[in-house]
């Protein structure tokens, strides 16, 4: 199915991940899993358009595994207060209309959820300097 260079070119790009992953800071970890999440989104809705229902199941499981066990996990309740409260229940959103999409076929979930992504992603983004001068503070 997939030709060796295939293989080789999928082995080395798991292996820059795991090298990314190694490397990044906390900050840096939460950017790369609305990356990932947002790229399951993508890819389910091209699996929709393409009726790969098999692919879609896939990619939609991809994208409530890394919002339910990367980024609920890593929020702090205790520390976060109302915010992290509030981006809890917005993941547990998320999760129910990426459910609801893949049962419904409906492509303007999944569009509905990349944008809610999107501008977390963004916003997380938008903080990294304020995160970086925090962190050069408490060296």
């Amino acid at each position: 199915m997939y030709s060796p260079g295939q293989a080789g070119a999928n082995a080395y790009a798991r292996v820059g991940v795991q090298t990314g992953v190694m490397g990044a800071s906390p900050h840096r970890l939460i950017a790369m899993l609305y990356q990932g999440a947002r790229q399951a989104v993508a890819q389910a809705r091209m699996f929709l358009q393409q009726n790969n229902v098999s692919g879609r199941g896939a990619a939609i499981t991809k994208a409530i595994g890394i919002i339910e066990q990367g980024l609920q996990p890593a929020l702090n309740k205790d520390a976060g207060g109302e915010i992290a409260h509030r981006l809890d229940a917005l993941y547990s959103y998320m999760t129910r209309r990426l459910l609801q999409a893949n049962l419904e076929q409906d492509e303007t979930m999944l569009v509905e959820v990349d944008n809610l992504l999107a501008t977390l992603e963004e916003a997380w983004v938008g903080i990294a300097p304020e995160v970086a001068k925090l962190a050069a503070a408490t060296v």
